[in-house]
């Protein structure tokens, strides 16, 4: 029999609160995104039977596994790992492996959630998973690292495969650490497949993939900039982190003739009021990703304002902000400081730097901001596209993955849009509830259409 009432927030989220004691993260990436799925819900019945939003809140599976090792000095090392195969109603699951202190089985859940519904906005066949390990890379040799790395893919290769499971680079997993397990799943199975995405280009790995996520970041603000008739031509640009995406988000502004003014990393920040050019980004970028140096030493060379002791950019007035670095950067004091200082839209380059107070104060102002599921994600697209080379064993230009990553953050902001009107402004597009709302519409779909499964 069916279920004719929809329920409220407070009652779905009982039901997955007692289903998953303990799980903060999970639990607060599922009631963000339940607050806007059942207004739409209580519209579209037919979800509502199937109870398509309970199928989605609840993992397809979840594994975990120990990892045993041995480190350099012939000690018996053991961490726990983890795959969460969320959902695959669209295409195999698709999500990083993480690899760092905090991972537990919450995080990863929520992250497994989050990734399902930005990969269902990229349009490409993926669905939603993620790994990881509590494992420290920091202060790790090359050959612990790798031990680590090929204990880790000897259990999960049976878990994974080019048309199960891809998995790709998350925190704590570079290119590096993608070649020690593709090197190992290759070893144990005897087959050079596509079953992991972030390789690099001597075997098999993608143009652009490094750039993608900026480079994404910076194309969503310019598709909600051209849909109200506006472009990002000298306007000031606050960028948070000094990383491969905040790198390449200073590098895109410059391309749109925006001007980007900071850079940061967890010392501090760099104001530069002249702008960061093509010269002192290049400097950066031999800085951060040779030499592992701080981002001080721009402010020596340039003579830029450098604000140490931590402090994060959000206090310079901008009109565009592209929050990279970490979670949780952006809080509430902060938003209120960017909305005071006159900011006119956020694009998340980072996964959720902007806490849910900070969002609320956004979502007040009625600036345009662009949540992580569908700013960042370049990155995956790119991922996505290199598992359909791998596929067909060929390589795409760069000319032509440009293009295609260009069309598909222009195709995301397209969705996003379509469900994006504010119930009570109907001239401000919430891409927040848009986002949350065509991700759902996506994924549920094939589900329904997949019977009950």
């Amino acid at each position: 029999m069916s279920r004719e009432r929809v329920p409220t927030v407070e009652e779905f989220m009982q039901g997955v609160e007692k289903r998953n004691p303990g799980q903060p993260e999970f639990i607060q990436a599922v009631i963000e995104v339940a607050a806007d799925v059942l207004p739409f819900v209580e519209q579209h019945p037919r979800y509502n039977e199937l109870q398509l939003l309970e199928r989605l809140s609840e993992p397809e599976r979840v594994v975990s596994f120990r990892v045993t090792w041995q480190d350099d000095e012939g000690h018996i090392r053991v961490n726990r790992g983890y795959r969460i195969q969320h959902n695959n109603a669209i295409g195999p699951f698709k999500g990083g492996i993480r690899f760092h202190p905090s991972v537990n089985q919450s995080v990863l859940k929520f992250l497994a959630f989050e990734q399902t519904f930005k990969n269902a906005l990229t349009g490409l066949p993926m669905g939603g998973g993620k790994g990881g390990a509590n494992f420290n890379p920091k202060g790790k040799s090359d050959t612990e690292i790798m031990r680590f790395c090929q204990a880790f893919m000897t259990e999960l290769y049976r878990h994974v495969g080019e048309d199960t499971d891809v998995p790709a680079g998350d925190i704590g997993v570079g290119a590096r650490e993608i070649g020690y397990m593709f090197g190992q799943f290759k070893r144990i199975t005897n087959r050079f497949v596509g079953v992991l995405t972030g390789k690099g280009m001597e075997f098999g790995g993608s143009p652009i993939r490094t750039e993608a996520t900026g480079y994404g970041a910076v194309y969503f603000m310019e598709s909600m900039l051209s849909h109200i008739g506006q472009d990002m031509e000298g306007a000031t640009c606050v960028v948070s982190g000094s990383g491969n995406v905040a790198q390449h988000a200073i590098e895109k502004i410059l391309h749109l003739k925006g001007k980007p003014v900071t850079a940061s990393d967890s010392g501090g920040f760099i104001y530069d009021k002249d702008g960061i050019d093509e010269e002192k980004l290049a400097f950066i970028k031999d800085l951060k990703t040779n030499r592992r140096g701080r981002i001080a030493e721009y402010a020596e060379k340039y003579g830029a304002e450098y604000h140490g002791n931590g402090a994060r950019p959000w206090g310079v007035p901008c009109d565009f902000a592209f929050p990279c670095a970490t979670q949780n950067e952006i809080r509430i004091d902060d938003a209120k400081q960017l909305v005071k200082n006159g900011i006119r839209g956020v694009s998340e380059g980072a996964n959720m730097p902007t806490s849910i107070e900070a969002l609320h104060q956004f979502r007040d102002a009625r600036i345009l901001f662009a949540p992580g599921k569908a700013a960042n994600a370049g990155g995956v697209a790119v991922s996505g596209l290199e598992m359909s080379q791998n596929s067909a064993r060929i390589t795409w230009s760069e000319e032509e993955l440009q293009r295609l990553l260009r069309k598909i953050m222009q195709d995301i902001h397209d969705r996003c849009a379509e469900y994006a009107v504010s119930d009570d402004d109907k001239q401000f597009l919430d891409y927040v509830k848009g986002a949350n709302i065509a991700g759902f519409v996506k994924v549920a779909g094939a589900m329904a259409a997949q019977g009950v499964v």
